[in-house]
């Protein structure tokens, strides 16, 4: 995986713990009953992770932790930033979509993005969960796990939140907007 192979300085790590942690204490309701102590120390132990999140970091996304898994002992960090990370738009939902463009084809697309990042995108269910948190998704978009299914009709499926509600809508997967891009999730 190309995270294994790009490493942050000493110096760079130290100001991305800093940056999360700051983020972790000014948003205390995301984490009930995490200590931080704790995640840090996860983190600085592995170094694959820390380039993942400075991706997340680096695109807009302003990864934070939003729970814990007690079965694998991982902290669970998904992007918190309001909208849709600005570095992660105008992306078709997979490769297939991207080779099927003739014309005006995007940069990239969100799968094989988040896979160059070390990340994934959101499940339905993760996006909800996000929802519980705070209003993300309120002026933009963001492409969601699709169900196999789907996808092989030419589909792919996005979400966003309006009028106080999530709304989980489809598109062709070939299709890619200015206001919609992805979030992604890390275990540490």
């Amino acid at each position: 995986m190309k995270n294994n192979k790009r490493k942050l300085s000493a110096e760079q790590q130290e100001e991305l713990v800093q940056t999360l942690k700051t983020r972790f204490e000014k948003n205390k309701e995301r984490h009930k009953g995490i200590d931080w102590a704790k995640v840090q120390s996860k983190l600085e132990a592995q170094p694959g992770k820390l380039w993942s999140l400075d991706d997340m970091e680096t695109t807009g996304g302003e990864p934070d932790v939003v729970g814990f898994d007690k079965k694998t002992g991982e902290y669970i960090f998904v992007d918190c930033s309001a909208e849709t990370p600005k570095g992660r738009r105008s992306l078709c939902y997979d490769r297939k979509a991207l080779d099927s463009r003739k014309e005006h084809k995007p940069k990239d697309s969100a799968m094989d993005m988040a896979a160059a990042m070390g990340i994934e995108i959101l499940t339905e269910e993760q996006y909800r969960d996000l929802q519980k948190l705070g209003s993300f998704d309120a002026k933009s978009s963001s492409w969601i796990i699709t169900p196999s299914e789907i996808r092989k009709l030419g589909g792919a499926l996005f979400c966003d939140f309006r009028y106080n509600t999530v709304f989980v809508y489809h598109n062709g997967a070939e299709s890619y907007y200015a206001v919609r891009g992805f979030r992604g999730s890390l275990r540490v």
